[in-house]
């Protein structure tokens, strides 16, 4: 049995203030997914599935100003942010709700049998999307709400019908115990087994949890070196499992130099505000802006200095992410060439936030046109916390050369002017770079939208699918096939006949159908 104690800590001040549990040992996640294992076949009721995720939301409201008070006694994010966050997870909630009261993501197709069909006679085939099974969930550290035991992976796998494990995140674990209370209240108000929804502590238990031979996919959102050694184990199972991991992001901007021109100030402001919004700990955090050299060019540093300037210090989730941004803003800033107008920097427990500066050459190579000088990849790595990197360039080779050294992202942004010549062709240049690409604006802030994607090429995710949105229920379905099944037999879904369709939208014949 695992006794080693699981603390809640002050994020201001990094003192322990109450133990909340012990981490599971390996018998204790053996318990929790044989659980949800057990309870998942109660999900399989559409109708009962929908009333469970807006009972989950009502017990999250109920419970709001509790889980409020101690997510920001944990994270120092402030209980303005938080309250926000929370009001996003429970109208989450009901979005799946209304996802699943739609049918929509069930896919049901029937092509009726044809005996004349070329060129060969066709059976009669339904087709749907049924649950995984037990899904293993991995709560992140910057949204103890949206992204953790309550958030987007969770919400959207008990929509789809999959019982859930989590594994509480260790910088916010007493949130997580009143989270997982929450939504297993909320099941037990509609008949449903608290049981779907269990949460494990402990990073030993994520790894059992990866491994366990009942959990088929996983979810997780964190660091690059973290979900990439989970994605790793996923994948060197006897049965290998999808692991839909969102592990960082650059998030770069491009900046041309008609836009800067034109809104020098307005981009400017608009970066400061962007990159140190909640002490620089969101995902979406613009880490790399490409900025023309010249007087307009200027101005904006001139209007990005004040802004950051002027930022409040703040304090970071914890301890080590506070390390982690000081030593790599120290190591960013040490590079030959590489200047500091607003140093980042320690206030007490706190930091201050900070911006670097760069030109593009070095880069992109001495002569703007090479693969660079290895030595400048660390500005092309996320940093976590309140810094940017702002690429002065002269051209736009220099720009090309830099984008081509980029990894994956979850979004790409371009200021320019409406109409001006060459956008359409840097528009072009950044979609395969990311998963969402802004004209105008900043990528901060992920709006809860059937259209969402967010996700992108590796490293911000390991896969193609969005984790908010209504199609993230996607990644917790496969499809099935049914040939010649008897109409008896078939879920209510799949059958003819008026009334008997269970109401989801249907392509029938190759006909969509509603």
């Amino acid at each position: 049995m695992n006794t080693t104690p699981v603390w809640s800590v002050d994020a201001r001040t990094g003192a322990r203030t109450a133990q909340v549990t012990v981490e599971a040992s390996t018998e204790g996640v053996d318990d929790a997914v044989r659980a949800a294992h057990a309870a998942h076949p109660a999900l399989a009721d559409r109708t009962r599935r929908a009333a469970f995720l807006r009972a989950a939301a009502d017990r999250i409201e109920a419970h709001g100003a509790e889980l409020i008070a101690t997510a920001d006694a944990e994270t120092a994010l402030g209980t303005g942010r938080l309250t926000g966050e929370l009001a996003r997870t429970s109208f989450q909630l009901r979005a799946f709700a209304a996802v699943v009261d739609e049918g929509a993501f069930l896919d049901v197709v029937i092509d009726h049998a044809d005996p004349q069909a070329a060129p060969a006679p066709r059976p009669d085939l339904r087709r749907w999307k049924v649950p995984v099974g037990v899904v293993a969930v991995f709560a992140a550290s910057n949204f103890p709400f949206a992204f953790s035991v309550p958030g987007g992976d969770t919400a959207s796998a008990l929509a789809a019908g999959c019982a859930v494990v989590v594994k509480a995140h260790p910088d916010h674990p007493a949130t997580s115990e009143l989270a997982a209370k929450a939504l297993r209240e909320g099941a037990e108000a509609v008949g449903l087994p608290a049981d779907v929804v269990r949460l494990v502590h402990g990073r030993q238990a994520g790894v059992d949890l990866v491994q366990h031979p009942l959990v088929s996919a996983a979810g997780f959102t964190g660091s690059i070196a973290g979900g990439r050694a989970l994605y790793d184990l996923a994948a060197a199972r006897p049965n290998p499992i999808p692991f839909h991991g969102e592990l960082g992001s650059l998030n770069p901007v491009v900046v041309t130099e008609a836009a800067a021109a034109e809104r020098a100030e307005d981009i400017g402001a608009g970066l400061a505000g962007s990159f140190t919004l909640g002490m620089g700990q969101f995902c979406t955090k613009p880490g790399l802006v490409l900025v023309p050299a010249g007087e307009a060019g200027d101005r904006l540093e001139k209007a990005l200095t004040a802004g950051a300037g002027d930022a409040a210090s703040g304090a970071l989730l914890d301890a080590r992410m506070r390390d982690g941004f000081l030593a790599g803003f120290a190591a960013r800033a040490g590079l030959p060439g590489v200047s500091a107008p607003v140093g980042a920097g320690e206030d007490g427990y706190a930091v201050r936030p900070g911006y670097l500066t760069v030109p593009a050459a070095l880069l992109a190579g001495a002569d703007g046109a090479d693969g660079g000088d290895d030595a400048y990849g660390l500005l092309l790595e996320e940093c976590f916390g309140p810094v940017t990197v702002v690429v002065r360039y002269t051209g736009a080779a220099e720009v090309e050369a830099v984008l081509g050294r980029l990894p994956g992202n979850l979004t790409a942004t371009l200021h320019a002017e409406p109409g001006e010549p060459g956008a359409a062709e840097l528009l072009a240049r950044l979609t395969p770079l990311a998963g969402r690409i802004l004209f105008g604006g900043w990528p901060t802030g992920v709006a809860v939208a059937p259209a969402m994607q967010h996700g992108g090429p590796y490293p911000a995710t390991t896969s193609t699918s969005t984790s908010v949105g209504g199609t993230a229920i996607e990644r917790w379905l496969r499809p099935v096939a049914y040939q010649s099944v008897p109409q008896a037999l078939l879920p209510v879904e799949l059958r003819d006949g008026d009334g008997a369709d269970g109401g989801v939208p249907r392509r029938v014949d190759g006909v969509l159908e509603r």
